[in-house]
């Protein structure tokens, strides 16, 4: 029997999100021939879901779920296509939600840091949608348990689904403005590609949003005491740090940060890049560091590691459980951990070896194929329960 079942594809240009909506759509349309599936999504992102089987379909949408109408006008959206199931990918759930629907949740960083008024709306909010949903994925053991312990969401009631990288990451496929082919095309590519960011230097890397959360004062400060240690170090004496994210006009205390330590062009912000770029820092990095405080998975670290970059990032939240023993972990809190942890990587060539190579290991067990997969089977589980 088909079903037909409506995934919400309006973040796809979400720095993580995004890239769980663009695999887990592609995932499912390697492996489902059998179901009917809608994705709707903004009219300016309809073109990148070009590709798919026939079994797909995309429709545009012009609204945003910022809008304070869109908990009305969505859902009624949604009716015309009479789905047997519908999928709202991150936990923003409009509150007149049709049902069944079944939500993914990345992260409870907004509930576990939040106070105050605002913070209990936003608990019974998010409970609210969760109860209401057929199924709940979380896409970690991690996540999983603070939904069951801080939502007294019914642990039957959520499915545990890892994410996993960008399988575009281990692929050889050059831009579409690419000046080389043949054998090498990428490394020269990736040269010219830095080349054009004027980095002509090594560098520690750091990529993914900038709230409060993700600790990028205490990267900087810990970055500060790595570069006066390194000063005379004949590789690393001019080591800087790349963040590619966000862009830092958004947040003053980032900013302040990197104007107390005076080190001036030695931190850089890039913002939004594109993803070619992305893959060409990656890979050239001497280290990626994420010192987070709290992460629902933590997909840049398993980025990293399939590009073969050595990790250092935090051994708390979510972080253990996904870098496994592949990285090298910190205490998020304490700048000169963070420090010791980047000055041993850089310097020790064996366990940078050793790094890579498990790292290599680490991010080969996550699959799109397997997160696809598993979300089909929490699909049809959830449709025939309604039924």
């Amino acid at each position: 029997m088909s079903f037909r079942i409506v995934i919400d594809g309006r973040h796809f240009r979400d720095f993580g999100i995004g890239t769980y909506i663009r695999n887990l759509v592609q995932g499912l349309g390697r492996i489902d021939a059998a179901n009917r599936y809608i994705v709707v999504c903004l009219e300016s992102d309809q073109r990148e879901f070009s590709g798919l089987p026939a079994n797909f379909q995309t429709i545009p949408y012009r609204h945003t779920d910022t809008e304070k109408m869109d908990h009305i006008a969505f859902p009624a959206f949604l009716r015309q296509f009479a789905a047997d199931l519908y999928h709202i990918p991150l936990n923003r759930v409009p509150w007149w939600m049709v049902r069944p629907y079944v939500v993914t949740i990345h992260d409870m960083s907004r509930q576990l840091f939040g106070s105050g008024l605002r913070n209990h709306l936003s608990l019974y909010r998010a409970r609210r949608s969760l109860m209401r949903a057929a199924r709940v994925i979380a896409v970690s053991s991690a996540t999983r348990r603070a939904a069951e312990t801080l939502l007294g969401i019914p642990p039957g009631h959520i499915r545990r689904i890892y994410n996993a990288p960008d399988p575009r990451l281990m692929e050889e496929k050059m831009p579409a403005d690419a000046r080389a082919a043949g054998p090498g095309a990428w490394e020269h590519e990736r040269r010219r590609i830095l080349e054009r960011y004027q980095v002509n230097y090594r560098y520690l890397l750091y990529t993914g949003n900038i709230r409060p959360q993700k600790n990028i004062p205490k990267l900087i400060e810990a970055f500060a005491v790595l570069r006066g240690e390194m000063a005379s170090h004949p590789e690393y004496g001019d080591l800087r740090l790349i963040i590619i994210g966000d862009e830092i006009n958004q947040f003053p205390d980032v900013r302040l940060a990197a104007q107390k330590t005076r080190l001036g062009s030695a931190v850089r912000f890039l913002g939004h890049v594109p993803f070619d770029t992305l893959r060409a820092f990656y890979e050239s990095a001497e280290l990626f560091v994420f010192p987070s405080l709290h992460e629902g998975f933590g997909l840049p670290p398993l980025e990293a590691m399939s590009c073969g970059t050595p990790v250092v990032t935090s051994n708390v939240s979510s972080l253990p459980e996904v870098v496994g023993e592949a990285a090298m972990l910190v205490n998020p809190e304490n700048v000169f951990e963070i420090e010791r942890g980047m000055r041993e990587v850089l310097l020790d060539r064996d366990l940078r070896r050793e790094l890579i190579e498990r790292g290599y290991q680490q991010a080969g067990k996550f699959s799109w194929d397997r997160t696809a997969a598993q979300v089909l089977e929490t699909y049809l589980e959830a449709v025939r329960e309604s039924s």
